[in-house]
Parts: C-alpha cells; sequence; structure tokens
C-alpha cells in the first residue's frame, strides 16, 4: 500500500492505492467526520477482486482543509482528481453517507468514468429537518468544537449494542475532523439535490441500509432505489449508520454478490 496526494480545486487530498495492479479499479469514499481509515475492515476482501484506492475527503484526514463552504460538484470533482492520480479511466465506486451522495453525483455527471457503485447509509435530498440538524451541528462546533459531536455522532452511527472498539475507532476520527472541514462539507449536504435526477441514472447502482440507520432512514433509501433504473436495495438487520465499521462481516457478505460480478475493464 501507498499514499499519494493528488492535486484538486485549491487543496491537496491524501489518497492510498492497496491490491495488485491489473485488477479493476475500485474508489472509496468516506463519510462526513471519518477518513480512509473507515474501510480498514474492508481491505482484504476487496483486494481479491480489485485494486483499491481511497482518499480523505477534503477537510477530513491527511487531506487538506480549505475554506469552506464546498459544494458537490467540488467533491465530484474531486474523486475525478483521484481517479486521474491513479490512471483509472473507469473504477467502480463504494461511498457511504457523504461519500456514497458523492458518487451518485459521479454517476450523474461522469458516466463514463464509472462501471457501478455501491450507495451505503445516503440521502439523496435535503428535507428542512436535514438542513436544520447540520445548522445546529455547525452552532455547536462554533460553540464547543468537535468534542461537542462526538456522543451524539457515535449514538447515530452505531446501535447500542456495537462494541467498544469500533466505537473508540470513530471517536477519534471525529475528533481528529477539522472544524473547517466538517463545516465545509455540511454546507454540501444543506445543498443535496440529486433524487430528481435519478430516473435518469445510467450506471448500475446497490444501495446498502442499517435497518435502524436514522440519519439515512430506510425509507428514504428504499425511495432511492425506486426512483434509480435496475436500482437494487440491500438492508442489514440490526445495524445502523456505519455497518462497515460496527458488523465488517455482515457489510461484506451485503456486496458479496456485487463484488463477485466480474468487472469488464482491468486497471491501467
Amino acid at each position: 500500500m501507498s499514499r499519494i496526494s493528488v492535486a484538486s480545486r485549491g487543496a491537496l487530498l491524501s489518497a492510498q492505492v492497496d491490491g495488485v495492479p491489473g485488477q479493476p479499479w475500485l474508489l472509496l469514499s468516506n463519510s462526513l467526520a471519518a477518513d480512509l481509515t473507515m474501510w480498514d475492515d474492508q481491505i482484504p476482501l476487496l483486494t481479491r477482486t480489485h485494486r483499491v484506492v481511497r482518499y480523505d475527503t477534503r477537510g477530513h484526514g491527511q487531506s487538506e482543509a480549505p475554506e469552506g463552504p464546498y459544494d458537490f460538484p467540488t467533491l465530484v470533482e474531486d474523486m475525478v482528481a483521484v481517479l486521474d492520480a491513479v490512471g483509472a479511466r473507469k473504477a467502480d465506486v463504494i461511498g457511504l453517507s457523504l461519500g456514497g451522495m458523492t458518487a451518485l453525483g459521479l454517476a450523474l455527471t461522469h458516466p463514463d468514468r464509472v462501471r457501478r457503485i455501491v450507495v451505503c447509509d445516503a440521502r439523496a435530498d435535503a428535507p428542512t429537518p436535514f438542513v436544520q440538524g447540520w445548522e445546529d451541528r455547525i452552532g455547536a462546533i462554533h460553540a464547543k468544537g468537535m468534542e461537542a459531536l462526538v456522543e451524539g455522532t457515535l449514538s447515530r452511527w452505531f446501535t447500542p449494542s456495537a462494541a467498544q472498539a469500533p466505537r473508540d475507532r470513530a471517536a477519534a476520527m471525529i475528533r481528529a475532523t477539522p472544524a473547517l472541514g466538517y463545516i465545509g462539507c455540511a454546507r454540501a449536504l444543506q445543498g443535496l439535490d440529486y433524487l430528481k435526477d435519478l430516473p435518469r441514472m445510467s450506471v448500475p447502482v446497490l444501495y446498502v441500509v442499517g435497518e435502524e440507520d436514522l440519519g439515512a432512514p430506510l425509507a428514504a433509501m428504499q425511495a432511492m432505489a425506486d426512483a434509480t433504473p435496475g436500482g437494487r436495495l440491500v438492508v442489514l438487520p440490526g445495524l445502523a449508520h456505519v455497518p462497515n465499521m460496527e458488523d465488517p462481516t455482515a457489510f461484506g457478505q451485503s456486496i458479496e454478490g456485487w463484488l463477485a460480478e466480474t468487472p469488464t475493464e482491468a486497471a491501467a
């Protein structure tokens, strides 16, 4: 594995490549307040079939946090820049929460760069309560810093029965997220507006949701799947917003069939 720096729209992004050269490319995109290490448990599974490139979303992890606000066109172009940096003409994409929303944007605006996508625990629209929720969190950060968000975020990300180890990993990522980066991405989320565009989606989409996810509720993700031509939805019982961290085995099983479908193009 190796870390690389990728220049995109005024920011240097940190990315990491895992897997054997010659395999089809797979791009991973993290949630808000996380970083590329949120996918650590999936790398042994994913590198069986793909060469994996994952990156810290701008304002997160080792990527730079330029002044915001950010928007989805910028976040999508960050994905394109990462693909260009590794020489991936096309890639499969898996994104969770903010990463899943960005994957939708990539597939809608750059379908020539995408073979298929998995969208995990994400929304495609921004109803008023959703917008206000981000306003409340931004206000909490201004008042007390990122620490103010830790407990509330963990309660949304995990079920009460989740093991302590993934909760501790997630808490560390939340605390390490620059306030500037979090707020920049939160502003992008307040402008989320892809639901109306899903009927013209031209690449295959698999949706995955934790049954107990309150941030990206099952009903919202069912509506997304219904609006997407050929869209499929997998529901993970007893899991919440970050099922890949809470139960890596169940998450892996949810995408096993997708991984078994042989992509048509190998990596450069």
